[in-house]
């Protein structure tokens, strides 16, 4: 099932360990945050955010309530 978050990387055309290195994260963290593992930091959150410009901190906090 696909996250906003993932959602707004694969249609930036963007890389797991792009986002990563630019938000300041792992790439293994990076994932298990997209796949709604383990939620982010309220300050990654908001890096994820800003850096995406299309997905709300509450998308990313709770993926559940908006995963297709």
């Amino acid at each position: 099932s696909d996250t906003p978050l993932r959602i707004a990387r694969v249609e930036s055309g963007k890389t797991l360990e792009t986002v990563a290195r630019s938000v300041g994260v792992s790439k293994g963290y990076l994932s298990r945050v997209e796949c709604g593992l383990q939620r982010p930091s309220p300050t990654l959150t908001e890096k994820l955010s800003r850096f995406f410009g299309t997905v709300s901190e509450i998308e990313i906090l709770y993926p559940e309530r908006f995963t297709k």
